[in-house]
């Protein structure tokens, strides 16, 4: 069982930045992948970013690669995404997800994946 919290989320002008963190409980972090989702009102849950156990393999949306990074830290059973330059239309609710790894990578980009949810964190970017 892992449950997620997450944290980090608020009100931010256009161009600012947001740093969400996820924190996880369970003595097995390290064989999950991890993962951001966001839902906007009146849209379906959306991929957001995926890294693999050690770190070392991360996935991006295209809508936010080179704005948006997500990293890890196994011994403090924490996944974060910073979040940069943001724009209007990233205005959502954030949610960590985790799979356990079944295959190589980071590539996990469908919800169905995922077996545990976190309650999410409201991001709102004004113009």
């Amino acid at each position: 069982q892992v449950q997620l919290v997450e944290s980090g989320g608020g009100l931010v002008q256009a161009g600012g930045s947001l740093r969400l963190s996820c924190v996880a409980s369970g003595r097995t972090f390290s064989r999950y992948v991890m993962g951001w989702f966001r839902q906007a009102p009146g849209k379906e849950r959306e991929f957001v970013a995926a890294i693999n156990w050690s770190g070392g393999s991360t996935s991006y949306a295209d809508s936010v690669k080179g704005r948006f990074t997500i990293s890890r830290e196994n011994v403090d059973n924490t996944v974060a995404l910073q979040m940069n330059n943001l724009e209007p239309e990233d205005t959502a609710v954030y949610y960590c997800a985790a799979v356990r790894a079944y295959k190589s990578g980071s590539y996990y980009p469908h919800s169905s994946e995922y077996g545990y949810w976190g309650q999410g964190t409201q991001v709102t970017v004004s113009s």
